[in-house]
């Protein structure tokens, strides 16, 4: 993919990506959220926009590949739609499995908006005693050491102030015998999808942004936060420098998205 005329992880200390441009740290949760009370509302919809509809089935292989216990305590970090709890609960047998093998699925957002938009869900379908929500920082979760046996991320990391932090408070609240399973956006790794990828970002999204969603703006931003993200090989190294073992990686679409396993041995 193309790169951008800014530094991959801010321009000194203490900038950091937000989307093309580099800005200070203290400013970049505040316009991250900006961004995402914009599109709550039509949060699947921008998925769908941003992955022609394969996201569904990238959060399916997620689900899937980590195989859950009805008994793990699963935190969905970044995950304030409930779109990946609601399967990860479907996938450990259901509420009543979950229950009754103690466990828990619990999701963390910092977004409000995000939130509001997954409880409607959860009480639509009749989860809401098996999904809790508590608004936290991925950078600075409310739990102690060793807390939860399973740490799942989609489509979040990339928007993190911080992601070596986040990375690493990650580790700090996965038990031993713990797994960190991330989903995200990334650089296609096939010479002919690079091209016809940034074209698709770079022109299409933000178009469709605006004309579906009524803010192309948003849309550009999540489409330039994707090349800043660092690429399938760069993430793992971080994952490792962060204490994770065992470190597997999946590219889907050719690398258009991937997921990144870890565990805490």
């Amino acid at each position: 993919m193309k790169k951008s005329p800014a530094t991959a992880h801010g321009a000194d200390p203490d900038t950091v990506p937000f989307g093309a441009i580099d800005v200070p740290a203290e400013e970049k949760a505040g316009r991250v959220r900006a961004v995402f009370d914009s599109v709550a509302e039509n949060y699947d919809l921008m998925n769908d926009l941003m992955s022609g509809g394969l996201h569904r089935l990238w959060k399916t292989a997620a689900v899937d590949w980590l195989a859950p216990r009805p008994g793990a305590r699963v935190i969905d970090v970044a995950g304030g739609t409930a779109d990946i709890a609601m399967r990860i609960v479907a996938a450990a047998g259901g509420a009543e499995a979950i229950a009754r093998a103690g466990g828990a699925v619990t999701v963390m957002d910092i977004n409000h908006a995000m939130m509001s938009v997954g409880q409607g869900r959860v009480a639509k379908v009749g989860l809401a005693g098996a999904i809790g929500f508590t608004c936290a920082d991925a950078e600075n979760l409310p739990l102690p050491d060793g807390a939860v046996d399973t740490y799942v991320i989609a489509f979040g990391l990339r928007n993190v102030t911080r992601t070596a932090r986040a990375l690493g408070e990650a580790r700090r609240v996965l038990a031993p015998g713990g797994r960190f399973l991330c989903l995200e956006f990334s650089h296609p790794r096939l010479p002919l999808i690079g091209p016809v990828y940034d074209a698709y970002s770079d022109h299409i999204m933000p178009w469709l942004g605006e004309k579906v969603a009524g803010d192309g703006a948003a849309y550009r931003y999540l489409a330039e936060s994707i090349r800043r993200f660092p690429d399938q090989d760069r993430l793992a190294s971080m994952m490792a420098e962060a204490g994770f073992e065992q470190i597997r990686v999946r590219d889907l679409a050719g690398g258009i998205a991937a997921m990144h396993s870890g565990w805490v041995l």
